[in-house]
């Protein structure tokens, strides 16, 4: 019996020899090539061609990702941290309107009326826009959950202090003792709920700006090692080329090794500028605009505490039997500004903090005005509450929500103050982050052509080699 076709042996075989497949011959080729110049050369072109193209797809890829979490940080993060802060103010003010509306009494002011109102409206549309934030693609997962959580609380929170408020001013118009009951309660709740819950939105907000902030900011480390493997790969070829022909240069190999050094430069020093410009405003904007939020805060939730001490009249103690409203004002105004008795002009407390990180005089200016105003404040305060301890509660309530000699006027100068500084220190921080942000501009498209550009190089100074073959 006749063996099949495809186990017969090649003609000039050995009998009994087996054929070798494809493969097998294939790998052999591969070997006589690769002990050949010609098939060293070929493998040479190859491997510089992969090492550079991986060396502009890692820098592209790289960059793009640090661009996008830069666009984050100036686009998404920053104005949601923003409107965080301003949740929590908005809620704070409506609370202190409501409870200087409320010792005004039957003559509560159309323009207080129409500040609470505003307030509200904004807390209620910058929910909205949180709420459509919450959760992006990308979005760092912890951060988001909390800050849905708490819109979600304060969406639910809202409309039940609303309503506490209504039907405080309801029975004050009456003239009946309960208003001022509901209207503690009312403050008890916004004190203990809702500040807190706008606070944890505020801190989740930061935290997403701090994550997006570190995902710009980190060095391309791939792209980097890519590139100098890349860059050391070339000079060797080069140096190859020099021991065997003894010629000092291969235009093609000099041509992708200057592509790939601008490359490198490119990605550095870009890298570098947009780093130090997301830093210095994540640093110093963001840093300085905390400190103002938190001072503008403090100085509302001490003019409520204000407003409350006469609306009590102290029906609310401590348990050491202090009135309640007046020792958190105390606390407020401590926090806000140091402990009483440093004089006007003097900086310590958030305003301390606040004006010692504003780096320009633009932005100084209306913090110093602030901390004037805090002293002016309390010397006001002391005397209301004199009045008030010795039973004038008519001096000291115009002593508080009277005109411009009043509580009142300084504590709207030491807001307007603050509220200034709020919008520079804001704008300084947009214009530092997109200077920061420039240094990304191009790079990931300008490396994958320059890229390109090198790896074609590298190949053709490998085939004008090969050419000496032939």
């Amino acid at each position: 019996m006749e063996p099949a076709p495809a186990d017969r042996p090649a003609p000039g075989a050995r009998p009994g020899a087996r054929r070798r497949t494809a493969w097998a011959e294939g790998l052999d080729q591969l070997r006589a090539a690769a002990t050949t110049e010609p098939g060293r050369l070929r493998a040479l072109g190859a491997v510089l061609a992969l090492l550079v193209l991986v060396f502009g797809a890692a820098t592209a890829w790289q960059v793009t990702n640090r661009s996008a979490a830069a666009d984050d940080v100036v686009l998404r993060s920053q104005p949601l941290t923003a409107d965080a802060a301003s949740i929590f103010r908005s809620l704070a003010d409506a609370d202190t309107t409501a409870a200087g509306g409320f010792l005004a009494g039957g003559t509560e002011s159309a323009a207080t009326r129409k500040r609470y109102e505003a307030d509200l409206a904004m807390a209620s549309q910058l929910l909205v826009r949180a709420a459509a934030n919450a959760r992006v693609p990308g979005a760092e997962g912890g951060a988001a959950d909390r800050a849905g959580e708490q819109i979600a609380r304060l969406n639910q929170l809202l409309p039940r202090y609303t309503g506490l408020i209504e039907t405080a001013r309801t029975n004050n118009r009456q003239g009946l003792p309960l208003g001022g009951a509901y209207l503690r309660y009312a403050n008890a709740q916004m004190r203990t709920e809702l500040l807190p819950a706008a606070q944890a939105l505020y801190e989740a907000e930061t935290q997403r700006l701090a994550a997006d902030q570190a995902r710009a900011t980190v060095w391309p480390w791939l792209a980097l090692v890519a590139g100098v493997g890349a860059l050391g790969a070339l000079v060797w070829a080069q140096r190859r080329h020099y021991l065997r022909t003894n010629r000092v240069f291969n235009r093609g190999l000099l041509a992708a090794t200057v592509a790939s050094v601008a490359v490198l430069l490119w990605l550095v020093a870009g890298h570098a500028v947009a780093r130090a410009g997301l830093i210095d405003a994540y640093e110093h904007g963001t840093r300085s605009l905390q400190a103002l939020n938190t001072a503008r805060i403090d100085a509302l939730r001490a003019r409520a505490d204000e407003n409350l001490t006469l609306v009590a009249r102290g029906a609310v103690l401590t348990p050491d039997q202090k009135d309640f409203y007046e020792v958190d004002f105390q606390a407020k105004m401590g926090h806000l500004a140091g402990a009483a008795g440093t004089g006007a002009g003097a900086a310590s407390g958030e305003l301390g903090k606040a004006l010692a990180l504003v780096e320009d005089e633009a932005g100084r200016r209306p913090v110093r005005d602030a901390v004037a105003a805090v002293g002016e404040w309390r010397t006001r305060h002391a005397a209301a509450r004199a009045a008030d301890d010795k039973g004038d509660y008519d001096r000291a309530l115009a002593q508080v929500i009277g005109g411009g000699g009043s509580t009142g006027a300084s504590f709207d100068r030491v807001d307007t103050g603050l509220g200034r500084a709020l919008v520079h220190e804001q704008a300084r921080f947009r214009t530092t982050a997109d200077g920061g942000r420039a240094g990304f501009r191009l790079l990931a498209v300008g490396a994958g052509v320059l890229a390109f550009l090198a790896a074609t190089a590298a190949v053709l100074g490998v085939g004008r080699r090969l050419s000496e073959y032939r």
